[in-house]
């Protein structure tokens, strides 16, 4: 006895795989489908089954329904005689809006190792005046865009030169290291250092503050005993 064995490669494309062939197959059965009441019921038996098969999709957020209701209608070729519940407005994938793309600076493609946040630092380094407190906030700049390099880029070498080249670059050739400045290693190292001083001193503020407290309970807890035994 010969058994035909249809192969997938021989059956129709899915168009949304996460709902498998056979909601596919279920909705082109149900247009189908006569009785307008009998296919209606039809179609919304199969969109909740669609929610139980595509449980990533966020069931609270407003335009859930709208998007499996659309998805249906796309699977059906857009030939499917029901009416959608009360809010869902149903749009051709053509009809929809499409975002404008999001454009980013030049530079920041060429140097998305130093991350965005360096862009705005740079920006305000060239709005500050001439003087040593600016030559000071660029070489925290520097320090930290090599300690970003060397985060990125484990494997080789990071020197200063590249740094201070790509500084140059990224301000348009607005800011530059002064003249015997430190290495850029030894400003991380002491940055590092006055962080771990700071965190050190906070905790040190946060001992000393529940030692007062514990003190005070102590002492609150002494006077009403006191109290209690006076009467």
């Amino acid at each position: 006895m010969k058994v035909d064995i249809e192969y997938n490669t021989e059956r129709e494309d899915i168009i949304y795989p996460e709902y498998g062939r056979s909601i596919q197959e279920m909705l082109q059965y149900a247009k189908t489908i006569e009785e307008p009441g009998k296919r209606q019921k039809t179609v919304e038996s199969i969109i909740t089954l669609m929610m139980l098969l595509n449980p990533g999709g966020n069931r609270n957020m407003d335009d859930y329904r709208e998007k499996l209701w659309n998805h249906a209608f796309a699977i059906a070729d857009y030939e499917l005689d029901v009416t959608p519940p009360s809010g869902v407005v149903i749009r051709r994938e053509e009809d929809r809006p499409v975002a404008e793309p999001v454009g980013y600076p030049a530079s920041a493609t060429r140097f998305r190792h130093y991350g965005n946040g360096i862009q705005a630092l740079i920006k305000k380094a060239i709005e500050m005046p001439e003087g040593p407190k600016k030559e000071g906030f660029v070489e925290v700049i520097a320090s930290y865009m090599k300690l970003a390099y060397k985060t990125w880029n484990r494997e080789h070498y990071v020197s200063d030169d590249i740094v201070k080249e790509d500084l140059e670059i990224l301000s348009d050739g607005q800011l530059a290291l002064h003249e015997g400045h430190d290495s850029l290693d030894k400003l991380a190292a002491g940055a590092g250092k006055h962080d771990k001083e700071r965190r050190q001193q906070n905790q040190r503020g946060r001992k000393q503050n529940n030692n007062s407290g514990n003190r005070n309970r102590k002492r609150g807890n002494y006077g009403n005993n006191y109290r209690k035994r006076k009467k």
